[in-house]
């Protein structure tokens, strides 16, 4: 993969899909999110015509395809829909190449690479490249899977700058990127993958980064169940939970958790937290509407939680209201953060809440259990151990 700005990518991009088309049977293909993004000036197809218009390579308007001598051919595509990857269902090729990558969705990225195929003993390797700038709908997975457990499964991630591409007027470019926000100038100036965008709810600066917190405050524990493993193409919810203290006004976060898990691996995760914490701790559980939410509350209070202090909790309304009470109180500086691994996930979450395609589990367990405390003004709650020993994923 190849980050950010006018450093040179749709280039390399190119380069590479043409690498081998002195070899018969050779086939490549380049995608851009729309038809459009293909045929801009300056974008792929216009810079092939570039290349290639004064070879002996034969351009099909129609197949939007080059076919060179040898017979190998280079193919201009675009998945401007989710089901537009069943076009190449039946297609083969040795090159697969995504241009503005985080402009996808990982479904269709991961769809075709069962598209890269060669004949036994075939000498061209199969690849698949993608080159992107942060930012975009898909600017998560593209960074989980290249930056995040890049070199860990063997994807390559080659950061670039501006100052990488000698041909372009650098001091031009660096007065045009004044114009924009501080956000989309970080992703395309610096390559940032890091910064994310603020939703309209919260600010990381108003949430305070502590080591300790009051022993004597309420405290409960709040849970919202997914029952989901991911699989490839997918991006499913977590189940998702947080321990907050109330004392005074002001609010702990003691702990916020999540992991995506089978049914049974679901009932383990709750019910190894709740040993975590001590029985002494409230515990309470989104409750789904109908018989099925009667059912699920149930039974963990049966099989799962049984001597734990445990309530299934009915919620109605949308979760951006639910999320307003915790706003008001982080923007009024009465909300801390107990210093733990779970903290950094957390801020990029609720920080980015609420945004299409991003997730929203932590935010949501949070608000419950903000509402819980202010809901039971008369429950008698425990007090909570300061969390140690935190194990599972985040």
């Amino acid at each position: 993969m190849w980050g950010s700005c006018r450093r040179g990518k749709s280039d390399a991009l190119l380069m590479a899909a043409l690498q081998y088309v002195d070899v018969p049977g050779y086939s490549a293909i380049l995608f851009r999110r729309t038809y459009k993004d293909l045929a801009l000036p300056g974008a792929l197809m216009d810079r092939a015509h570039q290349w290639l218009d004064t070879t002996d390579a034969h351009w099909s308007e129609n197949a939007k395809t080059w076919t060179f001598p040898s017979g190998a051919t280079l193919t201009f595509g675009y998945l401007a829909s989710e089901n537009d990857k069943y076009n190449y269902q039946g297609a083969e090729f040795h090159f697969i190449g995504f241009d503005e990558g985080t402009q996808f969705e990982e479904a269709q990225y991961r769809y075709l690479f069962s598209r890269l195929r060669r004949l036994k003993g075939s000498s061209v390797p199969l690849r698949a490249r993608i080159a992107s700038n942060p930012g975009g709908r898909g600017h998560n997975w593209v960074r989980q899977r290249f930056l995040v457990e890049g070199q860990s499964k063997g994807r390559i991630f080659v950061p670039a700058t501006l100052e990488d591409n000698p041909y372009l007027d650098t001091e031009e470019y660096e007065n045009s990127l004044l114009e924009l926000d501080y956000l989309t100038r970080a992703q395309l100036r610096h390559g940032d993958w890091d910064i994310l965008p603020d939703g309209n709810k919260f600010k990381r600066h108003w949430f305070k980064i502590v080591d300790d917190y009051p022993r004597d405050g309420k405290v409960v524990r709040y849970w919202d169940l997914a029952a989901t493993e991911p699989k490839e193409g997918t991006d499913p919810d977590y189940s998702a939970s947080a321990k907050i203290l109330q004392k005074d006004g002001q609010y702990w976060i003691l702990d916020v958790r999540r992991d995506r898990l089978t049914p049974k691996g679901v009932e383990q995760f709750v019910y190894s937290t709740a040993m975590e914490d001590g029985r002494g701790i409230p515990i309470f559980m989104e409750q789904e509407p109908g018989s099925s939410g009667v059912n699920t509350i149930d039974y963990y209070a049966r099989k799962v939680l049984v001597g734990f202090d445990f309530k299934g909790h009915k919620t109605t309304g949308r979760k951006e209201i639910r999320a307003n009470p915790v706003s008001a109180a982080a923007e009024n500086g009465n909300v801390h953060l107990v210093r733990g691994p779970w903290i950094n996930d957390f801020l990029d979450e609720i920080t980015s809440f609420p945004q299409p395609g991003v997730h929203d589990d932590m935010v949501d367990c949070v608000s419950r259990a903000f509402l819980k405390l202010t809901e039971e003004k008369d429950r008698k709650f425990a007090i909570s151990p300061m969390v140690t020993g935190l194990k599972r994923k985040y």
